[in-house]
This record gives structure tokens, sequence and C-alpha cells, in this order.
């Protein structure tokens, strides 16, 4: 039976890195579903229609890690129709053999409420405007507004709004190096029977 590994936070928490560092010491499938949402952002015209028509030429786009598709894939995740386009196709990719981790906003909430283990990577506004700053080569202020603008629009929406799952076991790397946070994600991947 595959194991399924759901992590969700917000931007800049280090979750992708945590999910990257699980998948491959496991073994396991890696699914980064903001990728999703930025490249239906990134394709313009009808969200609804990107959704459904998406191709994995367009999970390639060079592109796709810019702030500008983070800020289109918040706005087009709001939208109900997009969220169901992309629904099912992460629900199949979670059921990989032998496992697979999913990382986005609310896939231990919606997409994967069963999975194995539940993580919630946080950490401080300016941590998470330092380091997505130093990613992208920005301006530190002007990324802490567009990280709270994009929070508090992941927050609020109708639909599958980002928040921990109620056992979902938090994670702040405020504080925390790398290494020590995918240990830690390593350990409780362990014990939950990974």
């Amino acid at each position: 039976m595959p194991f399924t590994i759901a992590i969700d936070g917000p931007a800049a928490s280090g979750k992708g890195t945590i999910a990257r560092a699980l998948a491959h010491h496991f073994g396991f499938a890696h699914l980064d579903t903001g990728l999703l949402y930025r490249a239906v952002g990134a394709k313009g015209g009808d969200p609804v229609a990107a959704a459904r028509s998406l191709t994995p030429d367009d999970l390639a786009r060079d592109d796709l890690r810019s702030a500008r598709a983070g800020q289109a894939a918040s706005r087009v995740a709001a939208i109900p129709e997009v969220r169901a386009a992309l629904v099912e196709f992460q629900r199949r990719f979670a059921r990989s053999e032998p496992g697979a981790v999913l990382d986005g906003r609310d896939i231990g909430t919606v997409i994967c409420p069963d999975a194995e283990l539940k993580l919630y990577v946080t950490a401080n506004d300016e941590i998470r405007a330092r380091r997505r700053a130093k990613e992208l080569g920005a301006d530190e202020a002007q990324m802490l507004r567009e990280l709270r603008e994009r929070d508090a629009r992941d927050v609020a929406r109708a639909v599958a709004p980002m928040r921990p799952a109620p056992d979902a076991v938090l994670l702040d790397t405020s504080e925390m190096s790398i290494d020590d946070a995918v240990t830690r994600a390593i350990t409780c991947a362990k014990e939950a029977g990974a």
C-alpha cells in the first residue's frame, strides 16, 4: 500500500525543500502542487480551460518560479472550478507506489485528508521574505508585502483555505537549518510508518 506524505504551509517556509528531501530519502514520487496552479496562471486566458488542458510541457516552463507566477497561482487557486479540475490529478499522484510526497496549501486538508503523515511547515514572515528575496534576487521589503498579501488571500479563500490539518505535525523552520528541518521531517515519517 502506498505511503502518502502531505506537506502544507505558506510560501518560503521550506516545505518544497523538505518535500524533495523526503521523496529522495524514501524513494517516493514528489509533486509540487503549486506548480500546477503556477502553470495555470502562467498560461493566461481562461483559468478553467487552462487547468483542464495542462500538459507536462506547461509544468516545465522556466518562469514558474517567479514571484509573478506565484501571485497568479494564488489568484487562480481561489477559483473553485480550477481547483476541481486539478484535484483528481493530485489524488491519483498521491497513491503512487511505493509512496508520494505532495506539497502545497491544502494537501492535508482537502487533497489527501487520509495521508499517512501530514506536516504543516511554517516560518515567521520576515524570515520567509528574506529567503524568497535571496532566492529571486528581489527586494526583501517588497517580498514581505507580497508574501503577506498572498497569505491573506490563501487563508481567506472560500474553497480549500490554507490551514493546518487537525492532525498535522507543525514544523516551524524559522530557527532551523535545512538539515535540521529535513532530519525532523524524516523522523516524523519514520514514526508514521514510512
